[in-house]
């Protein structure tokens, strides 16, 4: 291997933690994966990895190497790609990952067009609500809503997803309107908990430019968007949800916009990548379709 190889084998396994996961993404025997980290860590004359039986992890050296060797492999495939892809036309499979109900009700129904516009991309979509690793799971780019972690992977922000407070007409009739959070205190909400940390979120608001919250009674607690929604069209409660997620309830009249003036803070929407050197051509077109439609989708 020569020595770009050589980095990408180790940045891959360091990213993977693993030399068998390593190798399975890279298709390349186990051997062949050691054999490269032990002739890069002859070549710079220090050790790069602690090894176990469970797992592998850098070294200060290693980590220190492994953010050096990102920034080299950048720069040779932007500059070996500088004048060939604008010749290219985007070709060869993009694996993404987007949460589900953004997948089913906004990136399904216009993919069609994507696929017309670039007939020699084919998509395999994942459409999940949870924390995808993109490294082991082999994905080119995922979609996340909300705060991001600590990350190295690369981050685009494409837009940002307006919240709205709603309830269905019977559970208005039996309980009153609130005109302001005040009122909160006499009304039932469906409360929502995190998939991934399984904390009820809070009751949130703007005032003043500053964010408020507050916890409110709820008699069911859900950890799904579509049952979250359900409940509250059961009569259950009041939510606060993403626009676009209740635009057909409420153009049907199923559901009621409450307290319009005490909206939530928006959620971030973002596109992340392993590391730039992923940014391919057929993914940078994807983000930017995916941007274009996102935008059109999410106006409140």
């Amino acid at each position: 291997m020569d020595r770009i190889d050589l980095f990408r084998v180790f940045v891959r396994v360091v990213e993977t933690a693993s030399f068998t996961r390593a190798a399975d993404t890279l298709g390349l025997p186990r051997s062949s994966v050691s054999a490269a980290v032990a002739e890069l860590e002859r070549r710079v004359g220090a050790r790069l990895l602690y090894r176990t039986t469970r797992k592998v992890s850098p070294t200060q050296d290693g980590a220190a190497f492994h953010e050096r060797c990102l920034r080299v492999i950048a720069d040779v495939e932007e500059t070996e790609g500088l004048f060939r892809q604008s010749r290219e036309k985007p070709s060869g499979k993009l694996r993404i990952d987007v949460p589900g109900r953004i997948g089913r009700l906004v990136v399904a129904p216009a993919l069609p067009a994507f696929l017309d516009a670039y007939p020699d991309i084919a998509i395999d979509l994942g459409v999940t609500d949870r924390a995808v690793n993109l490294v082991e799971d082999g994905v080119d780019c995922v979609l996340r809503v909300g705060p991001l972690g600590d990350s190295t992977l690369v981050a685009r922000p494409i837009g940002r997803l307006p919240l709205i407070n709603v309830a269905s007409p019977a559970y208005l009739a039996s309980h009153g309107i609130p005109a302001g959070p005040d009122e909160l205190g006499t009304h039932w909400a469906v409360n929502y908990a995190s998939p991934s940390t399984g904390r009820v979120e809070p009751w949130e608001w703007i005032a003043d430019g500053a964010l408020r919250t507050l916890p409110v009674r709820g008699r069911v607690t859900v950890n799904n968007a579509e049952a979250y929604i359900a409940c509250c069209l059961a009569g259950l409660g009041l939510i606060q949800i993403p626009a676009y997620d209740v635009r057909i309830h409420l153009e049907a009249g199923e559901l009621v916009e409450i307290m319009p003036g005490h909206r939530a803070e928006p959620l971030a929407m973002t596109l992340l990548y392993p590391h730039r050197q992923h940014l391919s051509r057929r993914v940078q077109v994807f983000a930017d379709w995916l941007q274009a439609v996102l935008q059109r989708a999410i106006a409140p």
